[in-house]
């Protein structure tokens, strides 16, 4: 495992504080606010504390209220909403400065038989024939003045998820329009502990990754563009069946509308035996700044 991957294992494990009371910090990732996949992912984290460890997330549902200050700590307040036979349910929420930046619900369930099922994986090239996104990101700055200049440091920040584009971006052509639907290969920077809940948490953080930027592609933007205001609305996800995040998974994505201000993607995982593990699906906020005159 290396420092980064270990800094955000570390990360997520949120403090507790009393029976329902959970402590979490924050890492810059350079945007505007705490990445909305860090607080969804530590949100988890709590409610899965509270939760019998028979069972294992299966589905979440959140709302971005207010944006997370990266200098404070984010208090995580868990309501045990339910324990049934098979499933658990919990309410989450996030906050900060005596304010709610965020509302989750989220529900756990025991394994057990049933049918299935399941979309196949599309066809694409492996991660091992594709770059590194750090390699794009690196291109991006030197070839494109896309990224602005406060913005660069953390843009080319080692991060704890490998990302690997099926179609990598020609910075030459960062502002060209393209089809609403791309499709990455991703996996944890190193060998995670054989816990499934951990395994869905960072999940839950990556799943966070590209998602509402697929609405921006038809526009010819992107999210660290800064021309355009981007910022998470409400964010589901959907645990199908049992995966690791240390290993490759590929994030198939489509934006099937914008409009207005706002953006809507989905995303599909698949592991590399094509088995489909998970589901997502995010609205954000996609609005253009005013140009400075």
């Amino acid at each position: 495992m290396n420092q980064v991957l270990r800094e955000l294992v570390e990360l997520l494990d949120v403090e507790a504080l009393e029976r329902n009371l959970f402590r979490g910090l924050s890492r810059d990732l350079g945007g505007h606010s705490v990445f909305g996949g860090q607080v969804v992912s530590q949100a988890l984290v709590a409610a899965s504390r509270t939760v019998d460890a028979s069972r294992t997330p299966h589905s979440l549902h959140a709302y971005f209220l207010r944006p997370g200050d990266m200098a404070h700590p984010i208090i995580y307040e868990v309501d045990r909403v339910r324990d049934g036979k098979s499933f658990a349910t919990r309410r989450v929420q996030a906050i900060q400065h005596g304010e709610v930046i965020l509302s989750m619900i989220t529900s756990f369930h025991r394994s057990e038989d049933g049918f299935d099922h399941a979309f196949e994986m599309p066809e694409v090239a492996p991660p091992d024939k594709l770059p590194d996104e750090h390699e794009l990101r690196v291109a991006l700055v030197s070839q494109s003045n896309s990224i602005p200049e406060q913005s660069r440091a953390a843009f080319l920040r080692p991060m704890p998820i490998e990302i690997r584009h099926i179609q990598p971006l020609d910075p030459a052509k960062a502002n060209v329009p393209r089809e609403p639907m791309q499709s990455v290969w991703l996996r944890a920077a190193g060998k995670l502990p054989d816990d499934p809940v951990l395994h869905a948490c960072v999940l839950a953080y990556a799943s966070d990754f590209h998602l509402i930027g697929t609405a921006l592609r038809p526009h010819g933007h992107f999210g660290f563009s800064g021309d355009v205001q981007v910022a998470s609305l409400d964010h589901t996800l959907w645990f199908h069946r049992p995966l690791r995040i240390d290993d490759w998974l590929l994030y198939a994505m489509d934006s099937p509308s914008a409009y207005g201000s706002r953006g809507f993607a989905r995303g599909l995982f698949y592991d590399h035996e094509g088995r489909l593990v998970a589901s997502a699906a995010q609205e954000g906020l996609v609005r253009r700044r005013p140009q400075q005159a």
